[in-house]
């Protein structure tokens, strides 16, 4: 039986969106052996959650540059005409669930890639849309029209409920919920893994690599656990999706080294020379894919 773990995240984090180069090292590396179930937390049901603090869109952008330099995912530097709520987003990831399942994760890395690397307005159906259409095989009529539905804004609803939970936890412990609307929230991306045995233990808010890895093998070793890959054809053939220059680097690291995102993309470019790869720019980076 798998190990289970639950993804707090929302598609608008910087931090949710800066944790996918290990994230991605641990589908990889564990691949079925973790059940993973996503809920999205709703960081802000409306503009104002923001504006209310100070925030614009060229305080956004400005901010975002640190996570760029300390993360290496991509993100570009053009403002957006106007400070957006992250409800519209999450609600999306929701609909993606109901609609087809098995695109529900890359429901999140497309959004996120939209949300960072454009200037789209996503509270917008139309811009939902565009982002999802980057995923191979999901009926995105289908995922809008269900955006519409009560069944959707329910399922919405008890995902920021179980969001709101983290009072007493672990990760409230280590001071790394929050609280803006007077419950104690886990900030993104809490993974809260659950062994077979109903044991489990919480990785809150933004954590290493070297986090994760350990809170698994103190919950079960009973787990496959693969090593890095050889190549970045390996990684590209195992993320149908796609795949940031970073997140191939982190693929393919050793343990205990810190990913080579150079020889990472010369390797992927390589790969476009040969036409076994395809390449899309995003921000000031790209997403991979096999050819």
């Amino acid at each position: 039986m798998a190990l289970h773990a639950t993804l707090y995240t929302d598609s608008a984090c910087p931090w949710g969106y800066s944790a996918n180069p290990d994230l991605t090292v641990l589908h990889w590396r564990y691949g079925a052996g973790i059940d993973w179930s996503i809920r999205t937390i709703g960081l802000a049901e409306a503009p104002s959650r923001y504006e209310d603090i100070g925030y614009t869109p060229t305080r956004m952008v400005q901010g975002y540059a640190s996570f760029r330099r300390r993360f290496g995912m991509p993100f570009q530097a053009n403002p957006r005409p106007r400070v957006l709520a992250t409800r519209e987003v999450c609600r999306a990831v929701v609909a993606t669930r109901l609609v087809s399942p098995q695109h529900e994760w890359a429901a999140v890395r497309a959004l996120q890639f939209a949300w960072f690397n454009s200037v789209v307005l996503l509270d917008e159906p139309e811009a939902i849309g565009e982002a999802l259409r980057l995923i191979d095989g999901l009926d995105v009529d289908a995922v809008l029209a269900q955006l519409e539905r009560p069944e959707t804004e329910s399922v919405y609803q008890e995902d920021r409920a179980a969001a709101r939970t983290a009072e007493g936890g672990a990760t409230h412990f280590q001071g790394k919920s929050a609280n803006h609307d007077g419950a104690e929230r886990f900030t993104a991306p809490s993974v809260v893994f659950t062994a077979e045995d109903g044991r489990s233990l919480e990785a809150g808010g933004f954590q290493s690599l070297a986090v994760y890895d350990a809170v698994i093998a103190n919950l079960d070793r009973s787990l496959d656990r693969r090593g890095p890959a050889e190549s970045a054809l390996e990684v590209l053939k195992a993320f149908e999706h796609g795949v940031t220059t970073q997140e191939v680097a982190a693929v393919l690291a050793p343990s205990l080294t810190e990913p080579d995102r150079d020889a990472a993309e010369a390797e992927l470019l390589a790969l476009i020379a040969t036409g076994e790869a395809r390449r899309t720019p995003l921000g000031d980076d790209a997403l991979w894919r096999l050819a």
